[in-house]
């Protein structure tokens, strides 16, 4: 996937995410399907998390020594933590869109010549900023 493609991807989620959950009743948000599963909100959650882990991923790519390696988060661990089945699903919303928005935002300018940077992701292979 070429970075224009995904700039486009994100620009287009920027729209349809919130309309997707805002179609679901509370309850239907709110309802895990099995025990150890995420409900609807904490999926949103989840993204939420994804975006400020990426976000200091591309800034982050920009200026540290290469390659750059990619530490793994604790994905269930800060769905908990971060307790988004408390959290009203409007706040949710809108701090999933400013991150996202940020990191259109800092990929749409990064310099030509930091395009080629290496990035080591968990699996331990390499890719590049293109």
């Amino acid at each position: 996937m070429t970075l224009q493609t995904a700039l486009f991807q994100l620009e287009k989620h920027l729209q349809e995410v919130p309309q997707h959950f805002n179609q679901f009743s509370p309850e239907v948000l709110l309802n895990k399907p099995a025990p150890g599963k995420w409900s609807k909100q904490e999926i949103l959650g989840h993204l939420i998390d994804s975006a400020i882990n990426n976000l200091k991923r591309f800034t982050d790519t920009q200026y540290f020594p290469q390659p750059y390696t990619v530490i793994r988060y604790q994905q269930d661990d800060l769905v908990i933590i971060n307790r988004y089945q408390q959290l009203p699903l409007e706040y949710l919303l809108q701090l999933w869109s400013i991150l996202n928005k940020q990191i259109v935002n800092i990929i749409s300018t990064i310099p030509a010549e930091k395009l080629p940077y290496t990035v080591i992701i968990p699996s331990g292979d390499s890719k590049t900023l293109e």
